[in-house]
């Protein structure tokens, strides 16, 4: 079931935003967490029934581990609950990967069934590991099965984000005086929700068409021309930020219908910078988890060996090369190996994690210099901030030729596309010069247009949005969201095309549904 199909929209949606005014709205907040996690759990199986059992288990074994942990602190019981998760997770997502790996290294004959992948395992993983360190580090205080339940299965987020973290959640199931029907709520929830799906079935999908035949031509062993190639990338690069983009606005509105705030996921991106801040603003959540549980754990670690050894902690912007390798670019490209892997089991999601390792090194190494020198690690200077966006946006670009390409293989044939190292005639056609418009049209719109949360930004949207004033709410006061009737018009207008769009194609999948 799909945030942009018929049946989620027209029959889904309605019957449980139905049950839930009916229990919530009469006070009753326990029956409307119960209806909303049965749901959320029909929502799930919608798919495969069989993946229920595997959800509810992994549910079951780490709220009992938690519990334990509570009163405990094990730390012996909090590796075997990690382990457990992660092994599950390997298991589903990576026994096929590494055995071809070992077939095609060793040619050993080893054949293996297809093991279908889970929905969301990779997300629920990550959710329930951090519930089980935060109870081992005495962050956690409640411990109420079923608000344990629901933040775990809450449909908003339950397929592809954001990765939520127990506390900004729980707190809104048990204390939230939101956790209700609310007219203003349904009004925001509803906007977000519409233009998401908006960006999703007029922005995103048709990028996708115009990417597609690219990416297959180089996993057919062929290197694409140097405009198709340049075509295919910047199609696909565009197509993500508008899918997920879209994804994480459908997920931040259905939470609002419900009176959840969702944490913030996706502030601009392509706005960035660098790489730092980049990270900062794509699927920040995820983002959060990595910096939080693997990246600041190693630092720590680290910096506890050296301090045992009587070495100081240098400042960042007077550390000696190795320092800086021990410190900074051993846990970043570490994590961002990670992060690959997470995304994927292939060559090219590890090329991709290692891509962007490599990215965020040279950032910290570029910024410690400059600290070193007294400059201004940042500039609002548009002569120094336009180029320093371009050159973030192209090296992004870059790593998602590893990201969208199946092999990689055909992500090295498409960068060399890229290159001009193809043999074919670079011919541009019409189709090319659309395409190209359609492109420039779209840049222009993430360049200049504010986002959700600007737009927004004095109501109640996302948990912990990052709100910046956006150049033209200073030039003109309309841009921002108020419930009035002019805002509902247009808002009207683009939700009936987004509908009427969506429900006259078959429904497409969001991209990070693959992970």
């Amino acid at each position: 079931m799909l945030f942009n199909s018929m049946v989620f929209i027209a029959g889904f949606l309605p019957i449980v935003l139905l049950g839930f005014f009916l229990f919530a709205g009469s006070g009753r907040k326990r029956w409307a967490a119960l209806w909303l996690t049965l749901a959320s759990l029909v929502f799930y199986g919608w798919w495969n029934p069989a993946n229920v059992p595997l959800l509810l288990g992994s549910i079951a074994f780490n709220y009992l581990l938690g519990g334990y942990l509570l009163r405990s602190r094990s730390k012996v019981m909090l590796v075997v609950g990690v382990a457990a998760n992660l092994a599950l997770l390997v298991y589903y997502k990576y026994t096929g990967f590494l055995f071809g790996t070992l077939d095609q290294a060793f040619d050993l004959g080893l054949s293996l069934e297809h093991i279908a992948l889970p929905l969301a395992i990779s997300f629920f993983t990550f959710q329930q590991i951090a519930y089980l360190v935060d109870t081992h580090d005495g962050a956690v205080v409640e411990h109420d099965f079923l608000n344990y339940c629901l933040f775990i299965t809450f449909f908003p987020h339950l397929i592809a984000g954001p990765i939520t973290h127990h506390k900004e959640m729980l707190e809104q199931f048990g204390q939230g005086n939101d956790f209700k029907p609310r007219l203003l709520n349904l009004s925001i929830g509803l906007t977000i929700f519409l233009m998401g799906l908006f960006k999703k079935v007029i922005l995103a999908d048709p990028m996708g068409e115009k990417a597609s035949p690219v990416f297959d031509l180089a996993a057919s062993g062929t290197v694409p021309a140097l405009p198709d190639a340049w075509i295919g990338a910047l199609s696909y690069t565009l197509q993500i930020y508008f899918d997920f983009s879209g994804y994480t606005d459908m997920a931040i509105g259905l939470g609002l219908l419900f009176g959840i705030s969702l944490p913030a996921n996706f502030n601009s991106p392509f706005k960035a910078r660098n790489v730092i801040d980049y990270w900062s603003r794509w699927h920040m959540t995820l983002t959060r988890f990595l910096t939080s549980y693997i990246y600041n754990p190693i630092v720590l670690r680290i910096s506890r060996r050296r301090m045992a050894a009587g070495l100081p902690m240098p400042k960042r912007g007077k550390m000696s090369l190795g320092t800086f390798c021990m410190l900074v670019a051993y846990p970043t490209v570490l994590t961002m190996f990670i992060s690959g892997v997470w995304h994927g089991a292939g060559w090219q999601f590890v090329a991709f994690g290692l891509v962007h390792g490599f990215y965020l090194v040279v950032a910290h190494g570029w910024r410690a210099w400059k600290a070193r020198r007294g400059w201004a690690l940042d500039s609002d200077r548009w002569v120094h901030r336009i180029p320093a966006v371009l050159l973030t946006f192209t090296c992004v670009i870059v790593a998602m030729v590893f990201f969208r390409a199946p092999t990689l293989s055909a992500a090295l044939a498409v960068l060399a596309g890229m290159c001009g190292l193809s043999e074919l005639p670079a011919h541009v056609h019409m189709a090319h010069l659309r395409t190209l418009v359609m492109i420039a049209a779209l840049l222009v719109w993430v360049w200049s247009l504010p986002n959700i949360q600007q737009w927004m930004g004095h109501v109640r949207t996302a948990l912990n949005a990052r709100v910046e004033t956006h150049w033209l709410q200073r030039w003109l006061p309309i841009t921002g969201w108020q419930p009035s009737p002019a805002i509902g018009v247009a808002i009207g207008v683009f939700g009936f095309y987004a509908l009427a769009t969506a429900f006259s194609v078959a429904p497409t999948e969001f991209l990070y549904f693959q992970f």
